[in-house]
């Protein structure tokens, strides 16, 4: 069963905002056995949208549409879809009264503009909005599913959840798809891939298996395709179990979730702390921590020391220690991650100090040179790496890389 996923707005396109609609209906659609065929954004102009419906039928079995749905003159999806249907715009009075109850929640008068919500293509089964006044249109027609639903996100998404995928489950026979996930940290795609290239051509084919690279790790996604669950996972499981005996060095979890939450989890359940002294990095390893709820169980803060002088101050580093080495250098971020382990009296602790670019590199330390330490009370293990002249990546770069440093140290330790 194939899917296809229009978005329409011209603020996509335009980069004024970025299309998370797409992404979370795909995965919502994967999880009940669809495949995404095809994505695809097209502007607010009718001739566009009526293209891009022709197109999706000849493609795929369900066509799932956000946006244009609101109530002011450049939102013309609904219009277009009639046309496309070649059919009229009828009052719907669930979807009016829907729109009334909430002008009247608000003590809003109900204008005439606000009125035009309840009109939808009379050849549509409504879907009633529950967070907002544009009402979601289910279609069947030719053999094919057509859905319309607002492109505000969280009224999409409670449409999807509420209405869609449940009545998307009991309409159709849907097959079963696996997934599972290998996050492996520190080695490239192309490495992987030689190590295990004759366990992937063993695969059946009705297994797949999927690289999906980031700075500096990559995850293995195995997805598997069938009517017998059990069987299936069985089967998906066996696999994964081969790959991940074969590069266990580098696998850093065995589920798809990112390597600080792999690490939040492992200290969690070890009742262990953590804490940071982050200069190049500039706060970007404890945001990637503090995003997952319950990371205060283990992550107790630290210093995002940017300047010699906090250096100083508040982890402690030794003035001498900056002027004979600099900032950037093995002796320093020694004394920062020795600081954080002292002054905010954690059980473990990450350093990071270097040059992120894209100037301030020097021949000696060009642009990219990054040192990082981790370190127990026990053991300190301290790294040089030197990556690109992008700010940004080198910044995602070391983050990563000190979280793969911490996950190796925390089982060499357990």
């Amino acid at each position: 069963m194939l899917a296809e996923i229009i978005t329409i707005g011209d603020e996509i396109l335009i980069g004024q905002i970025v299309d998370t609609n797409s992404a979370w209906i795909a995965g919502e659609l994967n999880n009940i056995g669809i495949r995404i065929k095809q994505i695809s954004s097209v502007s607010d102009d009718r001739q566009h949208i009526l293209t891009a419906l022709d197109e999706a039928s000849r493609r795929a079995d369900i066509i799932l549409i956000t946006g244009g749905l609101g109530p002011t003159k450049d939102d013309i999806t609904k219009k277009t879809i009639a046309q496309y249907f070649k059919v009229q715009l009828i009052e719907n009075k669930e979807a009016l009264n829907n729109v009334a109850n909430i002008f009247a929640r608000y003590n809003r008068p109900l204008l005439e503009v606000n009125r035009q919500q309840a009109m939808v293509p009379e050849n549509c089964e409504v879907i009633l909005n529950k967070n907002g006044t544009a009402p979601g249109m289910w279609f069947n027609v030719d053999g094919k599913i057509y859905i319309s639903m607002p492109g505000v996100p969280h009224e999409m998404m409670y449409m999807m959840e509420d209405a869609v995928i449940p009545k998307l489950k009991s309409t159709l026979k849907l097959p079963v798809i696996i997934h599972k996930t290998i996050l492996t940290v520190g080695e490239g795609e192309s490495f992987l891939a030689e190590r295990i290239a004759d366990i992937e051509d063993s695969l059946p084919s009705n297994i797949k298996l999927a690289y999906l690279p980031k700075l500096g790790q990559v995850r293995l996604r195995l997805s598997g395709y069938g009517e017998d669950k059990a069987v299936l996972e069985k089967k998906v499981n066996e696999f994964a179990d081969k790959i991940i005996n074969r590069i266990s060095s580098v696998v850093a979890a065995e589920e798809d979730i990112p390597i600080e939450k792999v690490i939040l989890n492992f200290m969690g359940e070890k009742g262990l702390t953590l804490s940071v002294a982050e200069s190049c990095t500039g706060g970007y390893i404890s945001h990637l921590l503090t995003q997952h709820a319950g990371s205060s169980k283990v992550f107790i803060g630290g210093a995002v020391s940017y300047s010699n002088e906090l250096k100083e101050s508040v982890l402690g580093v030794k003035n001498e220690t900056l002027l004979q080495y600099g900032a950037v250098s093995k002796e320093t971020v020694t004394e920062m991650v020795e600081g954080a382990l002292l002054n905010f009296k954690s059980d473990y602790a990450i350093a990071v100090t270097g040059i992120a670019g894209p100037d301030g590199g020097t021949p000696e330390k060009p642009v990219g040179t990054v040192w990082i330490a981790v370190a127990s009370v026990n053991k300190k293990v301290i790294n040089k790496f030197t990556f690109g002249n992008k700010r940004k990546q080198n910044i995602e770069r070391a983050a990563i890389s000190a979280f793969n440093m911490l996950n190796i140290l925390l089982h060499e330790n357990s």
